[in-house]
């Protein structure tokens, strides 16, 4: 398998540290807020990845962390503590509302099908291990105290920015116009690892520390969780590109300085999604959730259908009419996939492992889940038997993760429920539906009113929703 790496900025080849097994870490969520639908894209391609590799056959061991002190709005050390943020907004204690988003983000990833990674910690858990890794980064000389607080020193590395190729001088000692507001720090690109002083006085979680009392900064809790339940050496990092810099940069500073080697092998990016209001956010126009997208009728698989339909390293555009599209390819997908008559036949095993190929090449190639999508497409048109061609999918859904057997099963049971008299309304219903469609297409408007009157003669309602037309018989 071949995946992009934003540290060599080229395809490489994934060669584990420990030939068959996988070291996986991944970026949690601050639980001060709800995710929000971008958030979850990355936790939607990172969920593909894992399976991926697990259907590969690597033995994957993935962590995840839970940011609940620390993080600043500006995601440097500047802006507001946002658990203090989510607090104030609530009336509850940090902890409070740790906990309840906690809760709310792995219930929107069970929507998703999403899958828990195998070890979720959260910061609070590790101040121990903050601390610890804090007095070795000042006993080698990569970090000091000023004013109170402990920072890493930046200068002290022959290579910070690692995901870009700004200027070292960038790194001067900052005594300049633009400058970070944080006059303690010697260079403009030094991060706090642990708070004794801040502008916070009302921070509720404090714990004692060499330094006095106080907190740790964002970015060590990554590191420390990592090596914590993964050991020195990790295979591969996922996260938001919006993550690359500066927490993934400010991660490897720490950890490689900690350690004195080399520390992770991957790094897996995944691009934002988009609005017509640019990237999104939980500060820029609709604050698009799982909840929301389901009050207005979306099952959360069309979202991850949607997302899967797109390559990771590219922006993806949202909008309803776009998720309308992915919602009605779903609904299709589903109707044919309960229309194979699976029990019929024996599954042609042989016909089953080169339809998998245009899958495994597809994911192979940096996990494109476009292109995995369109091989899910071929077996259906395959000239095969019914049984193979369900049995292939079903093996596909095993990395994508569309609900696909459910899905298929509850419509057949629909159907089989329904009288035959229904199912000929039904099939009537929407031939006039699909008949009305084509006529707007045409713009032969008189037709299409013609369609609709007829319809409601009969007391056959329709009425537009994300979905496409539905139908239902007037009381």
């Amino acid at each position: 398998m071949k995946l992009y790496n934003s540290a060599t900025r080229t395809k490489d080849e994934l060669v584990p540290n420990e030939p068959g097994k996988i070291k996986m870490y991944t970026c949690g969520p601050t639980v001060y807020h709800y995710a929000h639908i971008g958030n979850l894209r990355s936790y939607i391609m990172e969920d593909v990845l894992e399976k991926y590799l697990r259907y590969s056959g690597y033995d994957v061991k993935r962590v995840m962390n839970i940011t609940d002190v620390g993080h600043l709005t500006s995601d440097a050390d500047t802006g507001e503590d946002k658990m203090l943020k989510g607090a104030r907004r609530e009336h509850k204690t940090v902890m409070e509302i740790a906990r309840f988003y906690t809760d709310a983000f792995f219930a929107d990833c069970a929507k998703l099908n999403i899958k828990t990674p195998d070890v979720v910690e959260p910061a609070t858990n590790c101040i121990s291990e903050f601390i610890n890794m804090i007095e070795v980064l000042l006993k080698k000389g990569y970090a000091y105290e000023a004013g109170g607080n402990i920072y890493f020193d930046t200068s002290k590395l022959t290579e910070y920015y690692v995901f870009n190729k700004q200027d070292q001088e960038d790194l001067a000692v900052g005594v300049r116009d633009g400058v970070e507001e944080d006059g303690n720090k010697r260079n403009k690109c030094d991060f706090v690892l642990w708070f004794t002083k801040s502008k916070f006085e009302d921070q509720e979680l404090k714990w004692d520390s060499p330094w006095g009392v106080g907190y740790p900064g964002w970015h060590i809790e990554c590191s420390c969780i990592s090596l914590k339940h993964l050991g020195e050496r990790l295979d591969i990092h996922c996260g938001g590109i919006d993550n690359a810099f500066p927490h993934h940069t400010n991660e490897i500073a720490q950890s490689e300085a900690f350690l004195g080697h080399k520390w992770c092998n991957f790094w897996f990016h995944v691009h934002h999604l988009n609005t017509d209001n640019g990237k999104m956010s939980k500060s820029s126009g609709e604050f698009l959730t799982v909840s929301l997208l389901e009050s207005k009728g979306y099952d959360p698989l069309v979202y991850r259908f949607f997302c899967l339909q797109s390559h990771y390293r590219k922006s993806l555009m949202f909008s309803y009419p776009a998720l309308d599209n992915a919602a009605q390819a779903y609904q299709k997908l589903l109707a044919r996939i309960a229309a194979l008559k699976n029990e019929d036949s024996a599954v042609d095993e042989a016909a089953a492992a080169e339809l998998k190929k245009g899958f495994t090449d597809a994911l192979d190639n940096d996990l494109n889940t476009s292109l995995a999508v369109t091989a899910l497409y071929d077996v259906l048109k395959a000239d095969v038997n019914d049984a193979t061609k369900y049995a292939v999918i079903m093996d596909f859904d095993r990395v994508l993760s569309l609900g696909l057997e459910k899905g298929a099963a509850a419509l057949r049971e629909k159907e089989a429920a329904a009288p035959a008299a229904d199912r000929e309304l039904e099939a009537y219903v929407e031939q006039m539906i699909a008949a009305r469609a084509e006529a707007k297409k045409a713009k032969n408007w008189a037709e299409a009113d013609r369609i609709r009157d007829e319809l409601k003669a009969k007391r056959i309602v329709l009425t537009d929703t994300p979905q496409g037309v539905k139908w239902s018989l007037e009381q």
